[in-house]
């Protein structure tokens, strides 16, 4: 498995899928523009890009970070086993996650932190596993932390109305409520400090309750910023959103900010589903954004 260091805190990249997400790049970003497409193509192909079915790739990914004494995971993909109806693609995997997991030096018993940085299928899938008839937590020891205006907004019984309607159908009630009810969430909001190094902030507009995980240690700044991008191409044109956002000009005013951000601090950009060196350094260029270069991990050489 790869591990770098930033500061004091370790960041391990266990991935769970990488591979076609069976969208184009005018359905999944209808915002961006063909050229981006066209005259990225040569870089974007393989890593974000499926050169033959001009389909999107993407990477589901767990980083796991060991901070503070502590092992902290953040997002914890789509999971096994699990029903979705409305998104075949994620629809009863069976991936050998748990098995990545370990080889990276994590039983799940040792997990102390779960940080979920919104509530969407492909972030809280291994939240929980099918134990005989019954979700129960994966991490029997670990504290979730999950935003609670996500909390809020995904949960059935509040009633509200979500861009994709049925989209994350039983989401929540697999994979978010068996936690809650174990009482191993801690649903916060604005802002919440894990330790020294690391830092959650609020960075609505993707969903109510989407965030961001500051890491600042020493000299060292990273920002892992969940799907505030989902591809390079949204550092070249930053008011392109995906087709999953569901605040469409806050997702557009967030990511102006936070990209802005990490150019001024020099802060590595880590998305939750790049593929590729899994992130990336950015500058300003003007009223957009540009890669300055990749991040240190060696990229995916497989699918599925």
């Amino acid at each position: 498995m790869e591990h770098i260091k930033l500061g004091n805190v370790t960041i391990t990249r266990v991935w769970e899928y990488f591979g076609s997400v069976e969208m184009a790049p005018s359905t999944f970003f209808p915002e961006s523009s063909k050229e981006v497409w066209d005259d990225g193509a040569p870089w974007l192909s393989p890593h974000f890009l499926d050169s033959k079915t001009r389909t999107v790739n993407s990477a589901i990914q767990t980083w796991v970070l060991r901070s503070g004494g502590k092992t902290i995971l953040v997002d914890t993909g789509v999971g096994n086993h699990k029903e979705r109806p409305y998104a075949p693609v994620w629809s009863r995997l069976e991936t050998d996650f748990l098995g990545n997991l370990a080889r990276a030096g994590v039983a799940p018993e040792d997990v102390d932190i779960v940080v979920n940085t919104h509530l969407h299928i492909d972030h809280v899938g291994w939240n929980t596993y099918l134990d005989g008839r019954n979700w129960v937590p994966t991490f029997p020891n670990a504290t979730y932390l999950m935003p609670r205006d996500d909390f809020d907004f995904w949960n059935p019984e509040n009633g509200h109305k979500p861009l994709l309607g049925r989209g994350n159908q039983n989401v929540f009630e697999d994979s978010v409520a068996p936690v809650h009810e174990a009482g191993q969430a801690l649903l916060w909001e604005t802002s919440h400090r894990i330790d020294a190094d690391l830092r959650l902030d609020a960075a609505p507009g993707h969903t109510p309750g989407s965030s961001v995980l500051t890491l600042s240690s020493g000299t060292d700044r990273a920002v892992f910023v969940g799907d505030l991008l989902h591809n390079p191409v949204q550092i070249l044109e930053p008011d392109a959103n995906s087709c999953f956002c569901e605040d469409p000009a806050g997702a557009r005013a967030t990511r102006r900010r936070i990209l802005g951000r990490a150019a001024d601090d020099n802060a590595l950009v880590i998305p939750a589903h790049l593929g590729g060196h899994g992130a990336a350094e950015v500058v300003r260029d003007g009223d957009r954004f540009a890669i300055k270069g990749w991040g240190p991990f060696d990229p995916y050489t497989e699918q599925g």
